[in-house]
C-alpha cells in the first residue's frame, strides 16, 4: 500500500495562495532528487546506466535542470522539446530523439544537436538521406503478437499501436544503415505504460536482450545500448504498491548475465526513458472549492478544470485527493469533484468518498507531476495555471506563470 504524504500543510499552502492564486501545480524538488538518486543507485551495476527523462511528462526547463544535475538526459519527440533540452545545456548523446510521423526539420535539429536518433519506421531512413549519415542510430521495435503476455491499459496491444517496426523491418533497417557506414547501434521499445508489475517490466528487458543476441548472430552487429522504454508506473491509488526499483534492477541484472554476458556481448549500456516515475508522484494540483451543487448527485465545483489535468476526463484515471485541514476527518460524504468546462467528463473524481467539503476548502489532487500541466489546453477559453517549485530549502519559486487573457488572444490577428 502506498502512502499519499504531502510536503506541505494547510498553513503553508494558504501562505503560498496569497502570492500565487489557485489553481496551480507545485513540484517537490527534494523528493524528485531523492527519487532520481534511488533509480540510479538501483541500476548502478549496469554499464553507463542513464535515464532519458521523457520531456513530454513535465516540459519545464527548471525540472530539466534539476534532472540534469542528477545525471539524466532527455527523451525528446518534437522541435520545442529539443530546443528546451538545448536551452538547459543537455546536448549531444544526452538527448534521445524518439518521435513518430516526424517532419524532416525535426530530424535536422536533432542531428545538429548530436542527439541519438531513434527511428520509429523504416521509411524514415529515406528522410535522413538529406542529412549526413549519423554516427549512431537506434531503431524502435514493435513486437506485435510476438509479445508474450498482457495488454497494457494505455498502449494496448502492440500490434494495434502506431509505434515501432516489425521484426523483419528492424533487421532490414540495421542492414541498410550498416551498409551506409553506421557503426554504432541501439535498440528501443516501449510496449507498456504506467506498469506496476515487475514481471511485465522485466519481460521487456528479456525480449530486448534476446533480440540483441539475434542481431549479433544474424547481422554481426554488436549493439551499443538497449533502451527499455519508460513504462515504469506509479501507484495512483492508495491500495497500489509502488514499483520496487531495487527488485526490478536485480531481475534485469540476472537477465543481463544470462543473456548478454553469457553470449559475450557485454558491456551493453542500459537506458530507460522514464518520465512519469521520476516526477509524477511529486507534483500536486492545488485548487479551491468555489461551488457546491445538489441535484441527483452531490457536486463540488473547484477553480481548476480538465484544462489543468486531463487524465481523469481522458482516461477515467484515478487521482487521490486530500482536503487540507480535514486529513483525519471521516469520509462520510460522496461527491463528484468537477471543473467548469462545458463537458460532462470534466470531473476530477466521481462518486468519491470524502470529508464534508465547504466553499473555500483547499483540495490537493495528487500525482500530477507528470502528464498534468503538460496535457493542458485552452478549450472553452480556459487558461493554463502556474507551475511552482517547492525548493529543497523550503522556499517556493514560480517556474511558469499562469496564462492570461492576453496570452489567449496573442496569436489572433483580427
Amino acid at each position: 500500500m502506498s502512502t499519499k504524504k504531502l510536503p506541505f500543510n494547510k498553513q503553508q499552502i494558504e501562505k503560498i495562495i496569497k502570492k500565487y492564486p489557485t489553481p496551480f501545480h507545485i513540484y517537490d524538488e527534494k523528493r524528485i532528487r531523492e527519487n532520481a538518486k534511488r533509480f540510479y543507485q538501483a541500476f548502478s551495476w549496469a554499464p553507463n546506466f542513464k535515464n532519458y527523462f521523457a520531456v513530454k511528462a513535465c516540459p519545464n526547463p527548471y525540472i530539466l535542470k534539476i534532472l540534469k544535475k542528477e545525471g539524466m538526459g532527455t527523451d525528446c519527440s518534437s522541435l520545442p522539446e529539443l530546443m528546451m533540452a538545448e536551452t538547459v545545456g543537455i546536448l549531444g548523446e544526452n538527448i534521445m530523439f524518439s518521435s513518430n510521423d516526424t517532419p524532416q526539420k525535426e530530424f535536422k535539429k536533432a542531428k545538429s544537436l548530436g542527439a541519438i536518433i531513434n527511428l520509429d519506421d523504416i521509411t524514415h531512413i529515406e528522410m535522413l538521406e538529406s542529412l549526413d549519415t549519423p554516427d549512431i542510430i537506434c531503431f524502435r521495435y514493435n513486437p506485435g503478437p510476438l509479445r508474450k503476455s498482457g495488454v497494457n491499459t494505455i498502449i494496448g496491444k502492440p500490434e494495434e499501436a502506431k509505434y515501432g517496426m516489425t521484426k523483419n523491418q528492424l533487421f532490414e533497417g540495421y542492414k541498410i544503415m550498416k551498409a551506409k557506414g553506421v557503426k554504432r547501434f541501439g535498440l528501443h521499445t516501449m510496449v507498456v505504460s504506467n506498469e506496476l508489475d515487475i514481471k511485465a517490466l522485466a519481460e521487456t528487458a528479456a525480449m530486448l536482450f534476446d533480440l540483441t543476441v539475434e542481431v549479433y548472430e544474424k547481422l554481426g552487429i554488436k549493439l551499443e545500448f538497449v533502451n527499455l522504454g519508460g513504462g515504469i508506473g506509479i501507484p495512483y491509488k492508495v491500495e497500489q504498491e509502488e514499483v520496487n526499483l531495487e527488485k526490478l534492477a536485480k531481475r534485469v541484472k540476472k537477465l543481463y548475465e544470462q543473456k548478454i554476458v553469457k553470449n559475450h556481448l557485454d558491456p551493453l549500456k542500459i537506458f530507460y526513458e522514464c518520465g512519469r516515475m521520476i516526477t509524477g508522484p511529486f507534483g500536486y494540483l492545488v485548487t479551491t472549492t468555489i461551488h457546491e451543487k445538489h441535484t441527483y448527485k452531490d457536486y463540488i465545483g473547484v477553480d481548476a478544470c480538465m484544462a489543468n489535468l486531463m487524465r481523469p476526463g481522458m482516461y477515467g484515471a484515478y487521482h487521490h485527493e486530500t482536503i487540507l485541514g480535514k486529513e483525519k476527518s471521516p469520509k462520510n460524504h460522496t461527491y463528484d469533484v468537477v471543473g467548469s468546462l462545458c463537458e460532462n467528463n470534466d470531473k476530477f473524481a466521481v462518486d468519491r468518498e470524502l470529508p464534508k467539503i465547504e466553499i473555500g476548502d483547499i483540495i490537493v489532487i495528487h500525482d500530477t507531476g507528470a502528464h498534468g500541466y503538460a496535457m493542458g489546453f485552452n478549450y472553452n477559453g480556459k487558461l493554463r495555471s502556474a507551475e511552482l517549485l517547492l525548493k529543497v530549502d523550503g522556499t517556493v519559486e514560480m517556474i511558469r506563470r499562469a496564462e492570461t487573457v492576453d496570452d489567449y488572444f496573442a496569436t489572433l490577428n483580427f
